[in-house]
This record gives C-alpha cells, sequence and structure tokens, in this order.
C-alpha cells in the first residue's frame, strides 16, 4: 500500500496562524533590555556625602537564658554571663560573707544585793496607857506597878509586856479588880485583862519580881511603850 505524503505548513503561513508567538518574544526582549539598562544606570549612580549618624539609642540589658534542647540535638552552649566588676571572669565562687562577731554575754557571776524588807507598820496607839513605877525595893528583889488608863469613851481590853533579863516572877496581881492571866517566859513578864476597862477608869498591875534590875528593858500597853512616873 502507498501512503500519500502530505505538504508540511509554509513559514508564513505558520506566523500570520500564531501571532503571539511574536508578541511573546518581543515582550522577553524588551525585559532582557530593561534590566540591561537599570544595571548600568545604578553603576554610574553617585551618593551624595553621608550625613551625621543617627544617636544611638541605648537598649536595656536583657540576661540572656540558656534555651533547653532535646537530647537528641546537639549540646547546649553556655550563654556567656556579664562580667561583674569585683569578680573574676573565669570564676563562679561568689566571695564569702564576714561573719558577724558574737554578742559578748554579761556576766551573771555577779549577785545583786537583797535589799531588806521594809519594816512594818507602827500599830496605831493604843487607847489604854501605862505608867511604870517602883512601889517598893528591897534585898533580892522590889514591887512594880503599871497603872492603866482608858482614854478611849468605849470599854477597852488590855495587855501589859515587860521585860526583866534574868528575874524570877514570884507573883502578879491587879490592885482592886478582877484578875486576869499572867505568865513569865525568859524574862518576859505578860498580863492580859479579866475585864475590859470603863471608860476614864484606872487600875494598877503589880508584880513581885527576884533577881532582876528595877528598870525595865522594855515595858509596853497593847504595843505602845509606858511612860516613867
Amino acid at each position: 500500500m502507498s501512503r500519500t505524503r502530505r505538504p508540511g505548513p509554509q513559514p508564513g503561513t505558520a506566523m500570520t496562524s500564531s501571532p503571539w508567538i511574536l508578541v511573546a518574544a518581543g515582550v522577553v526582549v524588551m525585559v532582557v533590555l530593561l534590566v540591561v539598562a537599570l544595571g548600568s544606570v545604578r553603576g554610574r549612580r553617585t551618593f551624595p556625602a553621608a550625613g551625621p549618624a543617627d544617636p544611638v539609642m541605648s537598649l536595656p540589658h536583657v540576661p540572656l537564658t540558656p534555651t533547653a534542647v532535646s537530647a537528641t540535638g546537639p549540646s547546649p552552649v553556655a550563654a556567656t554571663a556579664p562580667v561583674v566588676p569585683g569578680l573574676s571572669p573565669r570564676s563562679t565562687v561568689l566571695p564569702a560573707r564576714p561573719t558577724p562577731a558574737a554578742p559578748t554575754p554579761s556576766p551573771r557571776g555577779v549577785a545583786r544585793p537583797v535589799l531588806p524588807p521594809p519594816p512594818p507598820p507602827a500599830p496605831p496607839p493604843s487607847a489604854v496607857t501605862g505608867r511604870y513605877s517602883v512601889m517598893s525595893a528591897f534585898d533580892g528583889g522590889f514591887i512594880g506597878e503599871v497603872l492603866l488608863v482608858n482614854t478611849a469613851r468605849t470599854p477597852q481590853g488590855w495587855t501589859v509586856r515587860a521585860v526583866f533579863p534574868g528575874g524570877r516572877l514570884v507573883t502578879a496581881w491587879v490592885e482592886g479588880a478582877e484578875q486576869g492571866v499572867f505568865r513569865f517566859d525568859d524574862g518576859v513578864f505578860t498580863y492580859r485583862s479579866g475585864f475590859d476597862l470603863a471608860p476614864g477608869q484606872s487600875v494598877p498591875v503589880r508584880f513581885h519580881i527576884e533577881r532582876a534590875g528595877t528598870r525595865p528593858l522594855s515595858c509596853t500597853v497593847d504595843g505602845t511603850p509606858c511612860t516613867d512616873r
């Protein structure tokens, strides 16, 4: 079987039927020419002298924080810490702080003086007063007397106390009135009333003492000192 060969298209016919090919080729040529022209112009352009530089604004210092990485990644690079004046840049050990001196303990061995207690307040004056006198004196002893007087407006009880060191009591009594209770211990004579003295009333308390002087060491009635005749 014979094949019939078709005639190929003519060049003029292809260009006429495809006008876009020419347009695209022209655009490419224009772009290339434009790029070349811009390059030559930039190469010959002169720049004016640079003016004063703008002031540099200092930024706050931000400490670098090392970023954690995964176990399979590269080993992290330690951030360089800022150098602090007074410290070695190769050492991270801070200087030891000075230890404050311990306070000196106060001495405890010094004993404070102990002040004596204040004396008890003096008792109020007794309403019954006493006056001491010697009725008679003889070899080895004497008869003494304490005359009692009630100066109050109400009846009052009473207690006579006289001290005769080294003496011995023979007897004691109240003259012309009801008797009371008496005792003698270690040279101290005590007589307690058996009745109350009426207002303004007076009675004598008498006693026989041996082996002692006629002057008592002390004499009181209800704590108030006796007077002497």
